[in-house]
């Protein structure tokens, strides 16, 4: 027995019109084509709908953008591909977590608040996992790490390196993922006399400022490059952040200057803010 495909093909009419026809179950169909477009994002991550219909066709669907568009909002498979299929923030975990007490605060300078969070990086045969902690006032980041595993030790390291480089901050914000919960982190978040704040779950603008960095770092470095190892990738991401986010690229909420420039105009010495803790 022919298939739906190749009878719609024989007929000169598109597989639409078969189903409002009476031939087939809609349901049914758009099944097949969402099991088609899941294939196509997981091979290619960075595809929007247009590109994912022109894959389609090429592969024999008789299908417009208007219908993959649907079937891709309907799946979420728009605009967060590749935190769909690489996530970094597990929250279904039974620790504790904590309010978020910079939901309504104005941020007013320095290490007042801490933000941190993780994304994935893509190696020819593997990811590897960047953790980033910047101040919420300057946007500059006090503090990253690079790991092959995404775990405590990865959250940890960039946390001990920020708090090498200056004073704690008053707040540090994350996400509810595993590795700012686990008990080895808020320990020496709180030796340092930290107070924890994390966003609620699923819900990225609580954590913008963060989510913002990477979507730079992304779209001007890790998207235009193609790391062949992992000490390639730690290499060229540090450059990046320290030698281009830091230091020269400007950003429009600090008046068009760099993360770094705009510190030393608003506090040469970054003064510590014990007095108001």
């Amino acid at each position: 027995m022919a298939s739906v495909r190749e009878l719609c093909r024989i007929l000169g009419v598109n597989r639409s019109w078969f189903y409002r026809a009476g031939g087939g179950e809609p349901a049914a169909a758009d099944t097949a084509l969402r099991d088609a477009i899941e294939a196509i994002v997981l091979a290619f991550p960075g595809y929007g709908y247009r590109r994912v219909t022109r894959a389609l066709q090429r592969d024999g669907w008789v299908v417009n953008h208007k219908r993959v568009l649907r079937v891709m909002r309907a799946e979420s498979l728009l605009c967060q591909l590749r935190r769909r299929w690489v996530p970094t923030t597990d929250s279904a975990h039974g620790l504790a977590t904590y309010p978020n007490l910079v939901k309504e605060l104005t941020v007013t300078g320095l290490n007042e608040v801490w933000v941190a969070d993780i994304t994935c990086v893509r190696l020819p045969t593997a990811f590897a996992y960047l953790a980033a902690v910047l101040d919420a006032f300057s946007r500059k980041v006090v503090g990253w790490a690079l790991s092959r595993w995404i775990d405590t030790r990865l959250t940890l390291t960039a946390l001990e390196r920020a708090l090498a480089a200056r004073p704690p901050p008053l707040i540090h914000h994350a996400d509810q993922g595993v590795q700012y919960a686990a008990a080895a982190y808020v320990a020496r978040l709180r030796a340092a006399g930290v107070r924890i704040s994390m966003a609620s779950t699923g819900n990225p603008y609580e954590n913008a400022k963060a989510e913002a960095f990477f979507k730079t770092l992304k779209a001007e470095e890790v998207y235009l490059k193609e790391y062949a190892t992992f000490a390639d990738a730690e290499r060229q991401l540090g450059r990046f952040i320290e030698d281009v986010y830091n230091t020269k690229r400007l950003h429009s909420a600090l008046r068009y200057r760099p993360p770094a420039e705009f510190e030393a105009l608003v506090a040469p010495a970054i003064a510590t803010p014990a007095a108001a803790r």
